[in-house]
């Protein structure tokens, strides 16, 4: 039953963690889709560029919610090994998330208003599976010791009702100890 209750525990933690990396997603997928809509309506950039200019502005959005929201209680040591790995990844989710759209527009020639919020937003599913991979692997890197102490607690609070149980009082375990020793002794 220990087994069973540490996985629900990591499968509970799994969640709030896929929750908030949604919540900072979906605000950041908004700016996007509302930058790329703003700057390709009101400028004269052609859709793509429009697009990058769009999820440039959303990345920075996004680390903003990352960092004070979805992973603040992760490892804060490094920044500046945090933001460059946080950009390299953002930078590959770019490439993922606009080539979809270059394809899109440029390869099959679907440059609508629709077609283009079609495959932006189809390009930005594809590279936020990406993200959420890369960015908890290796930039909001979880601090090991606090691992560490959530297992034990887990384990300390699973395993104190057998314990109280079985163990009796200070004395029962040392006429125990000393009868398992006579035994083998």
């Amino acid at each position: 039953m220990t087994g069973f209750t540490a996985l629900r525990g990591k499968l509970a933690l799994m969640y709030r963690e896929i929750a908030k990396f949604g919540a900072v997603g979906g605000a950041g997928v908004l700016v996007n889709i509302g930058v790329f809509n703003l700057v390709r309506h009101n400028t004269g950039l052609q859709t793509v560029r429009a697009s990058v200019l769009a999820t440039l502005v959303s990345i920075a959005f996004n680390y903003v919610g990352f960092r004070y929201f979805t992973y603040r209680d992760r490892d804060k040591a490094g920044r500046t090994k945090e933001l460059g790995l946080f950009l390299l990844f953002s930078c590959i989710g770019l490439v993922i998330e606009n080539g979809v759209l270059f394809v899109a527009t440029y390869g099959f020639d679907w440059d609508s208003q629709l077609q283009s919020n079609v495959f932006k937003f189809l390009g930005i599913g594809i590279a936020t599976l990406f993200r959420f991979w890369s960015y908890r692997t290796w930039v909001f890197r979880a601090i090991p010791a606090r691992d560490a102490v959530e297992q034990a607690e887990s384990f300390l609070a699973a395993d104190d009702g057998a314990d109280a149980d079985a163990a009796g009082s200070a004395e029962d375990r040392r006429r125990r100890r000393t009868a398992d020793a006579d035994r083998r002794g």
